[in-house]
């Protein structure tokens, strides 16, 4: 048993080190056999091809306490899917899939008291990530490479009720055409985060980042995919194929369809905000954030939903993934995974 001393209810979605973490090393070719260390320091060349170069992806998923007393992560298989597709982007050695899911629930495993209870609402974060460890000079990719993954208790995500938040039409580009936009790469959030501080800094809470051909279409937000709800309750998600196919987002869709909504994946034009009902930015972190404005330089655009509370259709859609995540709601076939 770990020595844990935690006040659950007041925890913060921050970092903390835990027990036991995972980790494997690529090297001549193949990768070695993973295991867990209780050492979260990584030590590295000063040539790194991940300090030189940026090879790094990464993924984010969480371990849940159900109401009844399991514990379960949510479709874990598609984050190792889709960190699969990103490392062979950047030229990077895929982790195999049985790993990934290995180092999933060893890392749970070894850590179950750090997971917050059923009660608190909290989570156990889990953040796989693979980086370049070998020594590269000239532009290209490095020999060596480093898949860990660590964990992190987690607070809920709206410690003081869900409120809507108000964001700005970003100046900066997310991604380029034909990049990287559709790939969980470091680098990317890089690049978002000049943005990021600018929009605080006028007073925003996040950025709607639009396509950077035309910049008349929306894309998604620095860390989170859009989704809008129509005035006669159809769900609509851009679709661009710089945005980060997030499994939030896609396993949404798949509720909505469920509960009989209407749904689309389409280009969305800046020019028709002002026709939806509701707006909210979905990701592994909140599930569904409400947005109650949007601001496009100077320019209000207002959801009937308000700056009160979220719509009456992204709550339904949020409270049956999260009931779905905690075991309150029964889950489509394989996307939930016991842990024992």
């Amino acid at each position: 048993m770990a020595n844990v001393n935690i006040d659950w209810d007041n925890l913060t979605f921050s970092y903390q080190p835990v027990s036991k973490r995972y980790v494997a090393n690529y090297k001549d070719g193949k990768w070695g056999k993973g295991g867990l260390t209780e050492d979260a320091t990584i030590t590295l060349n000063e040539c790194a091809g991940i300090l030189q170069y940026c090879q790094e992806v990464f993924e984010g998923l969480k371990a849940y306490k159900t109401k009844d007393g399991r514990v379960v992560t949510f479709r874990p298989d598609l984050n190792a899917q889709r960190m699969y597709d990103s490392a062979q982007r950047l030229e990077m050695p895929p982790v195999p899939k049985e790993m990934f899911l290995e180092a999933v629930d060893q890392v749970v495993v070894a850590n179950k008291d750090w997971i917050p209870p059923y009660e608190s609402g909290g989570s156990l974060y889990l953040r796989p990530y693979l980086f370049a460890t070998g020594p590269v000079i000239g532009v290209k990719p490095s020999d060596e490479y480093q898949f860990r993954l660590f964990a992190t208790p987690v607070g809920s995500y709206f410690k003081n009720g869900i409120k809507p938040i108000t964001i700005c039409v970003s100046d900066f580009d997310r991604a380029a055409p034909h990049g990287t936009g559709h790939i969980k790469a470091g680098l990317n959030y890089a690049m978002s985060l000049h943005a990021y501080i600018t929009a605080h800094t006028n007073g925003f809470d996040e950025n709607m980042f639009l396509d950077p051909a035309t910049r008349t279409y929306v894309e998604e937000t620095g860390g989170a995919n859009f989704l809008f709800v129509t005035k006669d309750n159809t769900i609509v998600t851009p679709k661009s194929d710089s945005i980060l196919p997030s499994i939030t987002r896609r396993s949404l869709m798949h509720i909505a369809e469920d509960l009989g909504y209407k749904v689309e994946q389409r280009p969305v034009k800046l020019a028709e905000l002002k026709d939806f009902a509701e707006c909210g930015l979905c990701g592994t972190a909140a599930v569904i954030c409400p947005v109650g404005k949007v601001v496009d330089h100077g320019k209000e655009i207002a959801f009937p939903s308000g700056m009160s509370e979220m719509g009456p259709v992204l709550t339904k859609l949020y409270e049956t993934l999260r009931g779905i995540q905690l075991g309150t709601v029964e889950a489509p076939a394989g996307w939930i995974r016991e842990i024992k």
